[in-house]
């Protein structure tokens, strides 16, 4: 399954006229963005084509963008008529490079920055026009989970084309691993069609409360003092029979026994499993039982939840049963299960996820 992760160019002129172009310049912008286009043209990404012309990725970007929507109008400079820019273009890419060094920056130290190296200032109502102009995010800061690789996003894409190319050997056995044992199990039908699913295990709380409602009086709830010890497992099928259940633990028999139930409401499909890689998920003796099941498992890379959409499941979940009172554990795991049932019948919590690694032509 091939994917382009390049941005589309518009072709408003042809090469040759673009060499055209480039022999009447007569200044360096001009024959900057000119030489970026070229790039363009001849395959380079817009951070390779900026780079050749000694611009970031950023800059590339923006003229990406301004050729695409007004072509050659819009990606030559325009220096007629107004004010000119504080900072002009160099200067700009200048800034941008102080920026990145020192990453993240707060609005004062920007203005202090801007006076220090380049003796100008800007409104703090204009700041972050500018600063969004120069391509800069303005976010509230997340950790990066130590053991996250670079490129999350490309290893699960390689695993989910792995997992649909069905071949003679089990898919999660590892090399080097003994033979024995790794059979689906004679009862096991997985010739018609594709489930695919995504799996993780939760603790909700009767007490959870992420959710605003409205108050006239008093903004508490009284609240019975339940608790449950107890993990929610679940299963999010794309196009399947979805499943929660609540388990004493998470440890590898446990899963096994969930995978159970998977297959009992998912019956004469193969089914791909989309999870974190928890030990018990990936130990050997759950990924034999998934064999035999006729579960092929896709495990996402170390300190990438965010690649698996159950977890949105289970944020909206809670946020859902916020504001309800229950009275005892028995009514809190039936309130768990029925509302599971209910949101992940939408497909939404997915659909980004989808669009990035799946092509539904193969799961038939």
């Amino acid at each position: 399954m091939e994917r382009s992760r390049r941005k589309e160019i518009e072709h408003h002129l042809t090469e040759e006229e673009i060499d055209e172009l480039l022999r009447e310049a007569e200044d360096d912008h001009h024959l900057r963005r000119l030489g970026f286009l070229k790039n363009l043209y001849r395959g380079d990404s817009i951070p390779e084509a900026a780079d050749r012309e000694g611009r970031s990725a950023a800059t590339g970007g923006r003229w990406a963008d301004a050729w695409n929507e007004d072509g050659l109008e819009g990606l030559m400079p325009s220096f007629g008529g107004g004010r000119p820019p504080k900072l002009d273009e160099d200067e700009q890419d200048e800034l941008v490079e102080m920026l990145r060094d020192g990453q993240p920056w707060k609005s004062q130290e920007i203005q202090h920055l801007l006076q220090e190296e380049f003796g100008v200032s800007y409104s703090p109502n204009y700041l972050g026009t500018f600063l969004r102009k120069l391509g800069l995010s303005y976010a509230k800061p997340r950790p990066k989970r130590p053991h996250r690789p670079e490129n999350p996003d490309e290893i699960l894409e390689e695993r989910v084309d792995d997992a649909l190319d069905e071949d003679d050997q089990p898919h999660n056995k590892r090399e080097g691993e003994d033979e024995e044992g790794w059979i689906v199990e004679d009862d096991i039908c997985t010739d018609g069609g594709t489930v695919l699913g995504f799996f993780d295990a939760s603790k909700p709380q009767p007490y959870d409360n992420s959710r605003r409602v409205w108050y006239v009086d008093d903004p508490h709830i009284e609240r019975e003092l339940v608790k449950t010890h107890d993990s929610a497992v679940g299963f999010y099928a794309l196009n399947g029979e979805s499943l929660v259940t609540f388990t004493e633990n998470e440890e590898k028999e446990q899963i096994c026994g969930v995978l159970e139930k998977i297959r009992e409401q998912n019956p004469g499909k193969r089914i791909l499993l989309v999870l974190d890689k928890h030990g018990s998920h990936r130990c050997k003796h759950t990924r034999k039982r998934a064999h035999q099941l006729g579960i092929d498992l896709i495990f996402i890379p170390s300190g990438s939840p965010h690649l698996n959409p159950i977890e949105q499941v289970w944020k909206y979940l809670k946020w859902t049963m916020a504001p309800i009172v229950v009275e005892s554990e028995a009514e809190f795991k039936d309130l768990v299960q029925e509302t599971f049932e209910k949101i992940t019948k939408r497909v939404s919590f997915a659909k980004k996820w989808c669009e990035q690694f799946l092509d539904f032509r193969m799961l038939s």
